[in-house]
């Protein structure tokens, strides 16, 4: 386990944007819908993310084929894995650690193994692969970042794994020509709602050659939205009503049930 301050943390992540060479390419992106709205029984569906790779007069001609990295990252916020032992025939939390502001959704997709695309010291760098992003955790007073196969993390990532909240596949990038390229983002029925930043990375022989970002929103329509935004933005109104109901509710109920 490797203990790290925050601000040791933000100069890393300083560093890997410093690293970023003056680039020749552009890359052209866009996803198929910007704005996603689930309904309560919202079952799943898919984003298409496509673009092409722009050269222009800098570009070196003798540039070899190109590696795409796509990280799709969705609200943050902080969660909390337990873990259980059985204690007297019964299963009780006997430890737990806090990860801190780590995406509710995580998805990381290229064209071929992130090993083939880059060396390990790059992976780690620019966070290519599950095991390589930075999942923040609260370890007494410390802030760790934590070796792979720590037994917090890994039990966080396949719970998260398990849902489709977290992925990566190393074949879902697809490029149709040369430049242009697609792939899908798949969103499971639980995909939690807010914005989900999409990070693309353009690689040439192990090296990061520019990359750039889009977003799209998922939001929730229906009765369970206009309830939720109305205790959040009209607390005393919406008591009131909670209140109200549960009162006619209780009167209806001894109505119904009144013995003659």
């Amino acid at each position: 386990m490797r203990l790290r301050a925050p601000l040791a943390i933000m100069g890393l992540v300083a560093a890997g944007l410093a690293a970023v060479p003056a680039h020749a390419e552009r890359l052209i992106v866009s996803v198929s819908n910007h704005r996603v709205t689930v309904t309560p029984n919202y079952s799943g569906g898919e984003l298409v993310l496509f673009g092409s790779v722009e050269r222009d007069d800098k570009t070196p001609p003798n540039r070899g084929n190109y590696d795409l990295v796509v990280t799709v990252a969705g609200p943050r916020a902080d969660m909390v894995t337990r873990r259980k032992e059985r204690r007297f025939g019964i299963w009780i939390n006997t430890d737990s650690r806090q990860f801190l502001q780590v995406p509710g959704y995580l998805a990381l997709f290229s064209n071929r193994p992130f090993d083939q695309i880059a060396s390990p010291d790059v992976q780690r760098r620019q966070q290519l692969g599950l095991n390589n992003v930075l999942l923040m955790q609260r370890v007494g007073p410390d802030y760790a970042d934590v070796v792979p196969n720590d037994p917090f993390r890994s039990a966080f990532v396949r719970l998260r794994s398990e849902h489709g909240l977290y992925r990566e596949a190393t074949s879902a990038v697809t490029f149709l020509t040369p430049t242009l390229f697609r792939t899908g983002i798949p969103l499971p029925a639980e995909v939690p709602i807010g914005t989900y930043n999409v990070e693309i990375k353009l690689f040439s022989d192990g090296a990061l050659v520019t990359k750039t970002d889009s977003a799209f929103e998922i939001v929730k329509i229906g009765f369970e939205q206009f309830v939720a935004t109305t205790a959040r933005q009209n607390g005393l109104v919406y008591g009131l009503v909670t209140a109200f109901m549960a009162l006619m509710t209780g009167w209806m109920a001894s109505i119904v049930f009144r013995k003659d």
